[in-house]
């Protein structure tokens, strides 16, 4: 039979969210805002502080002056939580970057015919990649009111750690979307 030159719609779909995925990720992971601690007692009123699992900033609302690098003087980052989206956030995107050149070289890379069971296993790399940044934002949400802060503040979550739960759950929604190539290797 004559080969197809049309790649699967389920591998298209994989190679859009997995970028995109690997984008949010990345921003959530970087970006110092996985909580927010605000109303702070004897601070001003629009002083918010912003923990991420790097840094932790000082902002004041009216005036838009931001200060990285504040002092962690209440042990935030020996938080077990927050180590482990140290080591997994990293992790997770260095997988991410391996799964998406495998996931290339098995879509087409320049052959008649995409290869069905390199995509598949970059689908099963990259789905691993979005339940290891998928377990430490589960992790940090649910201990966020645990995790030590001024007595009498306001927590919230941050938009840092949104992103890395969309981030995640796109590479798992990709992931899956490329693993359907071993459908095809089974037909075969």
């Amino acid at each position: 039979h004559l080969p197809s030159m049309r790649t699967p719609t389920a591998m298209i779909v994989g190679l859009v969210l997995c970028p995109c995925g690997l984008l949010l990720t990345l921003t959530g992971t970087l970006a110092p805002n996985w909580r927010q601690v605000s109303r702070v007692p004897d601070q001003p009123m629009d002083v918010v502080w912003e923990q991420g699992i790097w840094d932790i900033c000082r902002e004041q609302q009216s005036t838009h002056d931001r200060l990285c690098g504040q002092a962690d003087e209440l042990g935030y980052f020996e938080q077990v939580p927050v180590r482990v989206a140290q080591g997994l956030m990293p992790s997770s995107l260095v997988l991410t970057l391996v799964g998406l050149v495998v996931a290339a070289l098995g879509v087409r890379c320049w052959q008649p015919e995409p290869r069905h069971p390199v995509a598949g296993v970059a689908g099963l790399v990259l789905l691993l990649s979005g339940l290891m940044s998928l377990v430490p934002s589960s992790w940090y949400t649910q201990e966020l009111w645990a995790l030590p802060a001024v007595p009498g503040s306001t927590l919230s979550v941050g938009y840092s750690l949104v992103l890395s739960y969309l981030g995640s759950c796109l590479e798992i929604l990709g992931g899956l979307a490329l693993a359907l190539s071993f459908h095809h290797c089974c037909k075969e």
